[in-house]
């Protein structure tokens, strides 16, 4: 009795690991890309709505754009006791303020000309091993480090393979945004030669210490930063995507994601 219980209960495992691994056929390659691929328009599409609003970057820490590195330096300043005796700090302040502003405004503005940029660039990209971005490998970019799973993989996986592309595409409409008045009385590049010569030209006048800000390409670093926000966002949306595929209403996501979901 015991060696049929025994025989039964290895064909229902083998019957069982059959059907699974038959299971696993059903998805082909082309599916898997065409659902990596609409996660990823799904995720431009939020990003670009979610920042194209007043305070889309400028009101979220976490994608809210400062200032250029190589201008770090000028808040040291401003607990300078002469400055500060002179209230110069407080006017350092409000022009730091206003580049802040004014930049993130910028890229608030420019942000929805990502989205046909981003689309494109989707829609012409060649994902190569879909199996494994959909399951959370990162051995496309050769790392050394094992990861285990990678919840945005295919955000990772766009952005290795387009983001230089993205840049170049995207450059001129965040400058245009640079050289607009939106709402502020300046434009953020003006603001930001403000800045520059304040620092660089007047306040030398009261603190002799002073290192010289050397210019910037602000277009090249609000491209970077905006771009940043945007995958960070693309990235959040293929999250939750992962999370819970049969909540968006789409097909091809539930077939695509539900595979490695109920894995």
């Amino acid at each position: 009795m015991k060696k049929i219980f025994l025989l039964l209960s290895i064909s229902f495992l083998l019957a069982f690991s059959s059907c699974d691994f038959l299971t696993q056929q059903d998805i082909s390659e082309e599916d898997i890309v065409a659902g990596l691929k609409t996660a990823l328009e799904m995720g431009t599409d939020t990003s670009c709505t979610k920042l194209n609003k007043t305070n889309g970057y400028y009101g979220n820490e976490l994608v809210k754009i400062l200032l250029p590195p190589e201008a770090n330096q000028m808040f040291s300043l401003l607990d300078n006791p002469t400055l500060q005796a002179l209230g110069l700090d407080i006017l350092l302040q409000r022009k730091i303020d206003t580049v802040i502003l004014a930049i993130n405004r910028s890229a608030e503005d420019a942000a929805i000309e990502a989205k046909p940029i981003f689309l494109n660039a989707i829609t012409n990209m060649s994902i190569t091993d879909g199996l494994n971005i959909l399951q959370g490998s990162t051995a496309y970019l050769n790392s050394k480090d094992t990861v285990t799973f990678d919840s945005l993989a295919a955000t990772h996986y766009m952005e290795f393979a387009t983001r230089e592309e993205l840049f170049n595409l995207y450059a001129p409409k965040i400058n245009a945004s640079l050289d607009k008045d939106l709402g502020l009385g300046v434009t953020a590049n003006d603001a930001w030669a403000t800045l520059l010569y304040f620092y660089n030209n007047y306040l030398p006048i009261f603190v002799s210490d002073i290192t010289p800000v050397d210019e910037v390409d602000l277009g090249d670093f609000a491209t970077d930063k905006g771009l940043d926000g945007l995958f960070y966002f693309v990235g959040n949306q293929e999250k939750q995507i992962r999370e819970d595929p049969y909540k968006w209403g789409s097909d091809i996501i539930e077939e695509v994601f539900g595979y490695v979901y109920e894995e």
